[in-house]
């Protein structure tokens, strides 16, 4: 069928592209029943997967990828569903690799090494050593998102990590709270998030002439629900309670909302919570929550484009670096309703 594409045989065998892409380079892991849908779909729809009308006239296939650190995070969870609609307004399809924030694995993907049939990559690295990134074998058309940034020449597209949690601490001041504790801050090694995260809260401490105390920094090992959960509980142990917290994800902060309750605290009056990334979650909890907001479309839409020119321009072109814009949200968690 003329003008058949990996997207239309995934969708009639009910399975994803890379499935399909696996398939037809003759990946042995993939299951025979699913091997089966896959070839009839093929069949069905009389694919020609070597011979693509776009792949022969121009040499690509118009597949990018997407590589995350956690895609059941739902940070990315979101901002891959605004990358897929960014890539589809541009005539591409998105394959979506979950790295598991393993540096390998990010390498890997890269170097273009996780399918041959991609034209280019977005990748969010999180382990990714600098020196290992400057010599990829492979030199596929790549741009960087997140706050992790290489001193080699890369596109990248990021947003203001350190103003923002500057903001969201200076609301927290602004209410007249002053024992604002942090959840996000690691005991080990910190990544890029983290640190910049921690810069802006403590320089919002510093410009308020508030004392930074370390108690109020507990240990948090990853960005999820429990860990929120957990620092809160170690924060309420002190003789002196926080009277705010700010969290560096909102997952951290649905853990920190819940231990309140059970401590029988009442959310802002008691304490006042914030966090970061507005994912949909925040906007249903009870209260709903206080967060920054990245602009997820504008940073998917950068992105995208910056990829698209960087695949039509080649590896010469001049690297670009691109900021996206964020807000911060103002909800119940920190604004006394009555």
């Amino acid at each position: 069928m003329a003008g058949t594409r990996l997207k239309d045989v995934a969708e009639r065998a009910g399975v994803s592209i890379k499935t399909v892409s696996n398939v037809v380079r003759g990946e042995t892991r993939v299951a025979d029943r699913t091997r089966e849908r896959v070839l009839r779909a093929i069949a069905d729809l009389d694919y020609q997967p070597n011979a693509s009308a776009r792949h022969l006239r121009t040499g690509r296939s118009g597949i990018i990828a997407l590589a995350v650190p956690e895609l059941v995070a739902p940070y990315f969870a979101e901002l891959a569903a605004q990358v897929i609609a960014a890539a589809k307004k541009r005539g591409c399809t998105v394959l979506i690799e979950d790295t598991g924030g393993s540096a390998d694995e990010e390498l890997r993907i890269a170097c273009g090494l996780s399918d041959p049939l991609i034209d280019g990559v977005l990748l969010s690295p999180l382990r990714l050593d600098e020196e290992a990134l400057a010599a990829r074998e492979r030199r596929v058309p790549l741009v960087l998102l997140g706050e992790r940034s290489y001193e080699i020449p890369a596109d990248h597209v990021l947003i203001d990590n350190s103003a923002a949690a500057r903001e969201a601490t200076d609301h927290l001041l602004s209410l007249g709270r002053r024992r604002v504790a942090v959840i996000g801050q690691p005991s080990g090694p910190a990544h890029a998030t983290t640190v910049q995260r921690m810069h802006g809260y403590l320089t919002a401490l510093h410009a308020a002439g508030v004392p930074h105390d370390p108690q109020l920094a507990p240990d948090t090992r990853t960005f999820t629900r429990a860990e929120g959960a957990n620092a809160m509980r170690a924060l309420l142990a002190l003789d002196d309670p926080p009277d705010a917290v700010f969290c560096f994800n909102d997952l951290l902060a649905s853990g920190a909302l819940r231990v309140a309750h059970e401590h029988g605290l009442r959310v802002p009056h008691d304490v006042a919570v914030a966090g970061f990334d507005d994912v949909e979650e925040s906007r249903y909890s009870v209260p709903t929550l206080t967060t920054v907001a990245p602009d997820k479309r504008g940073i998917a839409e950068l992105a995208v484009d910056a990829l698209l020119r960087r695949i039509d321009a080649g590896a010469m072109a001049p690297h670009t670096r691109l900021t996206a814009g964020y807000e911060l949200v103002v909800r119940e968690s920190t604004r006394a309703t009555g």
